[in-house]
């Protein structure tokens, strides 16, 4: 009697295996962003046994349990009972987004999720913050460790929140014993993203701000994902920062873009973006600025000592950033249509800075004159 064709046994073997003995992982802020690439990703992993999708819509991964709730949402508990590991991507930090709405968002879902987590039995919680957390300084170490203190202050878009989820996860296994939480930092995140500091590089000249010592250190969302997924394995823990190897020089950075510099003097730039962000031209606070300044890199040794290696270099994770704002229009951090940016033109984001303030002063000036 013939044996049965390989691929036919194949297929049987395939049918009687035993499912994967990893965990059981839920991930909120599945349906977009890093969340759903995450999700993919771990449902596709045969070290992951299942993926719970949390989101307010569903998502297109067909292989994860979804369930359509607010993470602020008390149920979320019931959830997550059989969860062995939740990664918690459900923040807004969008640019446009009202400050206090997207604070209080942020802070309530984040205490929502790891009380959660707690009381469904999770033993391990993954939240994802940034490695704007370290602060931007000038006397920051080049590279920074990753036990660094965290200097930052609230006064950079969506920062404060980042600095008050690492208070919570921080807080949380001591009031939860048995709940382990570890925190991943990208630098800054390039695929799909929106941020200051991705604008920065939509502006038909980059401000560099005189006396400053920028220094660029990326993360492609790949990677990211990559570092959470260690982390959902246990193969690391801790307070974990990722991103490409090394940093580029300001001065690579134009090189390798094409876009010249406009320099101006320190004063002039923070007051004058104080001034837009505050009557409203603007959705980047002053605090933004200072992460195109001065360096805040970090090592990332703990993820390189578990076997963790990027699969990007920051040169190409600049080239793919470039391609995917090419076209777009940034002044000072504000988007402009086709118009806008052709009227803006060579005159760069630093003029427009400049001009912006000194219309502000004659209106100032108007006022006090009725």
């Amino acid at each position: 009697m013939s044996s049965p064709d390989p691929q036919v046994r194949a297929a049987r073997n395939k049918s009687t295996s035993p499912p994967p003995r990893g965990p059981v992982v839920a991930v909120t802020g599945a349906a977009s962003g890093v969340g759903a690439l995450l999700t993919e990703r771990l449902a596709a992993s045969e070290e992951v046994k299942q993926v719970v999708a949390i989101d307010e819509r569903r998502g297109e991964c067909a292989e994860a349990e979804w369930h359509i709730l607010d993470v602020r949402d008390p149920a979320i508990a019931d959830r997550l009972r059989g969860a062995e590991v939740v990664v918690h991507l459900a923040l807004d930090l969008d640019l446009e987004t009202d400050a206090a709405a997207r604070t209080a968002y942020n802070v309530r879902g984040t205490q929502t999720v790891l009380t959660a987590a707690a009381a469904a039995g999770v033993h391990r919680v993954v939240l994802c913050t940034s490695t704007m957390v370290y602060g931007a300084l000038p006397d920051n170490e080049l590279p920074l460790s990753e036990d660094a203190e965290l200097r930052a202050t609230a006064e950079a878009t969506g920062v404060g929140d980042l600095l008050e989820v690492e208070r919570l996860g921080r807080r949380a296994p001591r009031a939860h014993p048995g709940l382990n939480v570890t925190v991943v930092r990208p630098a800054v995140l390039v695929g799909g993203t929106d941020t200051a500091l991705t604008r920065y590089f939509e502006s038909p000249r980059l401000l560099v701000v005189a006396g400053s010592r920028p220094a660029w250190q990326f993360c492609h969302v790949d990677d990211l994902c990559s570092a959470l997924e260690y982390a959902v394995l246990e193969k690391v823990d801790g307070e974990l920062a990722v991103g490409c190897d090394g940093w580029l020089e300001q001065e690579e950075v134009e090189e390798l873009s094409g876009i010249r510099r406009m320099e101006l003097p320190s004063a002039v730039a923070l007051g004058a973006a104080a001034r837009l962000h505050r009557i409203g031209l603007t959705p980047s606070p002053a605090g933004d600025l200072a992460y195109t300044m001065y360096p805040w890199v970090v090592s990332g040794s703990r993820l390189h000592d578990a076997g963790w290696r990027p699969a990007y270099t920051n040169e190409e994770v600049l080239a793919q950033l470039l391609d995917e704002v090419s076209g777009r229009h940034t002044v000072a951090g504000r988007r402009l249509g086709r118009k806008d940016a052709t009227a803006a033109g060579a005159a760069g984001a630093t003029v427009a800075l400049l001009g912006a303030a000194a219309v502000v002063r004659r209106a100032r000036k108007a006022r006090r004159r009725i």
